[in-house]
């Protein structure tokens, strides 16, 4: 190579090194919206540059840290125009809060140690001391998300009018009626099943919650499809952990494969996701309550929602999934809420807005608010009957957002 050359190379090198470090120098700067996508991590950016107050949530932080939402109030997390702005977390010792409780068995802790005793430090609400935190119900959301990228990619052939019985030897279920064999796998996203449940009208720790009882027998999905039923499907909503549960046993006839197995694969991984999933005593997954993250990973799956269900030009589930697994199909027993395919959706006063959420046992949020671009997630762990916090709704953060829009100006 003669010297010209050597020249011009070293001139190419050091233009190349100047752009690199301008890059890195204009991390904030970047565009907003679909440019930017967390897999890795989430560009950070101040509350102010994306148009929102940073005092309200100053004053959050204070609340949340001194107790007045929840005692136990773990994380708090707030992303805006594909940033995240705000992340704080509240340690608590737990083997001290919960000591006594995790000796005794009842309701939350049937058998006295492992992964439900819901007081056992080890398993809750962080899993074995990482950052993973408990997601409980939200575990209900995602189990939702992972059907859909399997019906996307084909993997899932069944339609959502498919009986429910017909992954089961029906000589095997108790208190098989015509209302049961006309339940559908779309009963079950709805929690319209029909089946007779007590969980929503009685505390988790009451001997009579179904929920409690499922969790305390090995076979969790026999326990379900035994119980009898108790209205038409499709007709009357009636939360339960149960029928979510179903899903996971289904999910595996139908398509052959492991749920977790499979939302490592075409949901996490993608994402960039750390999680952890607990299992019934029989290896089936916990697809009602046992799912693990941490509050930045839980805010992308809000995030592939914000956007259609895409992922860095990767399509994870369809749009018409996205589109039908947030339409308010059902009236819940909370006059604020109704709820499609496993997700919550709060009606804002005086708007025809919803804000699509996931809702967790303890404290477990995820809050998607489509019109303004934000994401809000926050955990706790306040499980005993003499709690007294109270749920942040989505009112709580509309006080944030002070432009419409994204300003795009973020450092």
């Amino acid at each position: 190579m003669n010297k010209q050359m050597l020249f011009r190379a070293f001139v190419v090198s050091l233009l190349l090194a100047s752009a690199a470090v301008l890059l890195a120098s204009n991390h904030g700067s970047w565009p907003a919206g679909d440019d930017l996508w967390p897999t890795r991590g989430w560009t950070t950016a101040s509350p102010a540059s994306v148009g929102l107050d940073e005092q309200v949530l100053l004053r959050l932080d204070r609340d949340m840290a001194a107790g007045k939402y929840s005692q136990m109030q773990d994380s708090f997390a707030v992303f805006r125009c594909g940033k995240k702005v705000f992340e704080r977390t509240y340690p608590h010792d737990y083997a001290k809060i919960y000591g006594t409780e995790a000796g005794e068995r009842g309701p939350l802790n049937a058998r006295l140690t492992g992964r439900y005793n819901y007081f056992d430090p080890e398993w809750h609400p962080y899993y074995h001391g990482t950052d993973l935190h408990t997601m409980q119900s939200i575990s209900k959301t995602v189990t939702s998300v992972i059907l859909g990228a399997a019906m996307q990619r084909g993997d899932f052939k069944a339609g959502l009018n498919t009986p429910v019985l017909k992954y089961f030897d029906t000589s095997k279920v108790k208190n098989v009626d015509e209302r049961k064999r006309r339940m559908t796998l779309r009963d079950l996203l709805t929690m319209t099943a029909g089946l007779e449940w007590h969980e929503e009208d009685v505390p988790y720790d009451d001997p009579r919650s179904d929920s409690s009882l499922m969790e305390a027998t090995d076979d969790w999905v026999q326990y379900v499809i035994d119980k009898p039923m108790a209205a038409e499907p499709g007709k009357v909503w009636n939360y339960s952990s149960g029928v979510t549960e179903l899903l996971a046993y289904i999910f595996q006839k139908e398509t052959g494969q492991d749920i977790d197995d499979y939302g490592q694969k075409y949901l996490f991984a993608p994402l960039g996701i750390k999680h952890e999933w607990k299992r019934t005593y029989l290896g089936v997954v916990d697809t009602e309550g046992g799912l693990y993250l941490n509050g930045s990973d839980l805010a992308k799956i809000g995030y592939l929602y914000l956007h259609d269900g895409m992922w860095d030009g990767q399509r994870i589930v369809s749009s018409e999934w996205v589109k039908e697994s947030l339409r308010p199909y059902f009236q819940t027993d909370e006059p604020q809420f109704k709820y499609g395919f496993k997700w919550w959706l709060y009606k804002l006063p005086n708007s025809t807005e919803y804000v699509w959420m996931g809702r967790g046992f303890g404290g477990q949020n995820l809050q998607i608010f489509p019109e303004q671009d934000l994401i809000v997630t926050f955990t706790a762990w306040d499980i005993l009957p003499s709690s007294t916090g109270k749920e942040l709704g989505p009112s709580d953060f509309l006080p944030l957002v002070k432009t419409k829009s994204c300003t795009g100006n973020a450092h």
